[in-house]
């Protein structure tokens, strides 16, 4: 059994603000990123190159926060973050804090395969992109009206969303690998990270549980170390797929204020994609299976 889920992030349009076409055009970039992780999967391929790809071609949609449709900083600026991890030996790569990188999670994963360190932030992760040829792009690529819009309403207001990227993923071979990627909140100040790139808070991955993939309010997702906590729950308390996310997305984290969501996969090729909030993009697909896709 291969499978594998994508999210595009738990800081979903209010219904009325999403039009038919709108919400076309969303449900199209997540079958798109699904459809580029499963592809591998059915060419017997790894589950970590499948993450990576799927979490890839949501990096570039600009309809997402990450990549290509990160929002901007206090600064005006884009910080991206990203991590994946290999559940066969729970490697890792992450990075933070870095700015004009095309993709976020290849970096992410470059960093797992090449670097004698699990976690680069800032310049330096941007020296190492660039001695390992990852493709930059200038700042106007990161451009958009409407997120341009979202920070001058954010400075009225407060640094906000909880949109984020991710993808989990099962391997012909039983492997599991998750991977998730953002721009982080609008407005943010002072080199904000959030949970993204934390290994343990949103992202995670162990051949012996699950792989878990999350997206909210990344203060208390840290906090909580969700994306752990689901796979303790099933390692220690014996609960099943479904019942460790909803103990920790729907019982845990509303407990201490967060809200939010998280996809997952266990070793049995079972998927939960569970969410406290008014929605979160999402979506999955199993062997010999079709997409299926949904916002609310």
């Amino acid at each position: 059994m291969y499978a594998i889920a994508v999210h595009g992030g738990a800081g979903v349009k209010e219904r009325k603000e999403l039009s038919p076409e709108l919400e076309e055009r969303y449900l199209q970039g997540l079958r798109q990123a699904i459809n580029a992780g499963y592809s591998i999967l059915e060419s017997r391929g790894r589950a970590l190159d499948a993450v990576e790809a799927a979490v890839a071609s949501l990096e570039n949609n600009d309809l997402f926060n990450a990549g290509k449709g990160s929002v901007f900083t206090a600064d005006e600026t884009h910080e991206m973050e990203a991590s994946i991890m290999n559940g066969s030996n729970l490697d890792a790569g992450a990075v933070c804090g870095i700015r004009n990188v095309r993709n976020p999670v290849r970096l992410a994963r470059t960093v797992l395969e090449k670097s004698i360190h699990l976690f680069l932030a800032g310049r330096g992760a941007e020296k190492f992109a660039r001695e390992n040829n990852l493709p930059f792009e200038p700042d106007d690529y990161f451009y958009s009206a409407e997120r341009y819009q979202q920070l001058r309403v954010s400075k009225i207001l407060k640094p906000q969303g909880t949109g984020t990227v991710g993808a989990v993923a099962i391997d012909f071979s039983g492997n599991l690998a998750a991977a998730t990627s953002t721009g982080g909140l609008t407005n943010k100040n002072y080199g904000r990270v959030g949970d993204s790139p934390l290994i343990g808070a949103g992202t995670y991955a162990n051949n012996s549980t699950c792989a878990v993939s999350c997206t909210g309010d990344g203060e208390y997702f840290i906090r909580a170390v969700a994306a752990y906590d689901i796979s303790a729950l099933l390692e220690y308390s014996g609960l099943s797929l479904r019942e460790a996310c909803e103990k920790v997305i729907l019982e845990k984290l509303p407990a201490i204020g967060g809200e939010g969501g998280a996809i997952a996969v266990d070793i049995e090729g079972n998927i939960e994609m569970i969410f406290n909030s008014n929605g979160m993009y999402r979506g999955y697909r199993k062997e010999n299976g079709a997409p299926v896709v949904s916002i609310y």
